[in-house]
């Protein structure tokens, strides 16, 4: 059985940092990734890597670091500068396929429950 767990979330002051991880457990990914849903708003690609590569959407680049931890099936997002904008509920994601961009929900099999972040202004 897949499980995708993450944790991290929290409450943090504008300009502070946040890492959230989460740890994948029943199988291996070719992809791994964040997305974030804000209240209201239609959930949004933050950052995925792809085996060895990264991708970030625009808006957390030169902020956000994502990584993957292989040995342990784990993938983490260092976020820093955080923006009051920043504020959503972060999901982790991971996919087995390469049909779709890695910035498509599409792209994606199995979905975590979800961490709040919330940045206070």
């Amino acid at each position: 059985q897949v499980q995708l767990v993450e944790s991290g979330g929290g409450l943090v002051q504008a300009g502070g940092s946040l890492r959230l991880s989460c740890a994948a457990s029943g199988r291996t990914f070719n992809t791994m990734g964040w997305f974030r849903q804000a209240p209201g708003k239609e959930r949004e690609f933050v950052a995925a890597a792809p085996l060895s590569n990264t991708v970030y959407a625009d808006s957390v680049k030169g902020r956000f670091t994502i990584a993957r931890d292989n040995t342990k099936n784990t993938v983490y997002l260092q976020m820093n500068s955080l923006k009051p904008e920043d504020t959503a509920v972060y999901y982790c994601a991971a996919g087995t396929g390469y049909s779709t961009s890695v910035a498509s929900t599409g792209r994606y099999d199995y979905w975590g429950r979800g961490t709040q972040v919330t940045v206070s202004s």
